[in-house]
């Protein structure tokens, strides 16, 4: 278990590598956001945007299954108050690997639990070109090793 002790500022997290489908850009797009450009490929505006593109939802998504992977699944995080400055710079389309990593920005104390430290961390996440597709900012609460 990685603790709030076990962070540093500074600290660079690799992620590992996610392959985006075609089935899973319409099927995320059907459930949660049904516009026409993530959904039907055969559609002119689709066309004239450059193809089938994923919604940025799902981008995030794939950001979240991401950092899991590669830090949060062993942190001890409580929960996060959210993100901040979420953009989305470059579509993410099907056959796509993304990767990225989180940088450990700020580190502090919780002042009015002290069983808890608060994390911020710029995440960026790019494609096989190396083009940046996400950049956010994120908070988690992140307990402090027990004391023995």
């Amino acid at each position: 278990m990685d603790y709030f002790e076990d962070f540093s500022v500074n600290q660079r997290i690799p992620f590992g590598h996610y392959t985006v489908t075609q089935t899973e850009i319409i099927e995320f797009a059907a459930r949660f956001d049904p516009q026409i450009f993530h959904i039907d490929e055969g559609h002119p505006l689709t066309a004239e945007l450059g193809g089938l593109m994923a919604s940025g939802w799902h981008t995030t998504a794939i950001f979240m299954r991401l950092a899991v992977d590669a830090y949060l699944g062993r942190a001890a995080v409580l929960t996060s108050p959210g993100v901040d400055e979420l953009k989305w710079l470059a579509p993410v389309r099907a056959g796509d690997v993304i990767s990225g990593e989180a940088i450990v920005e700020h580190a502090r104390l919780s002042a009015s639990k002290p069983d808890r430290g608060i994390l911020t961390t710029g995440v960026r996440l790019w494609n096989q070109r190396d083009i940046e597709v996400l950049r956010m900012t994120t908070h988690a609460f992140v307990r402090v090793r027990p004391q023995r």
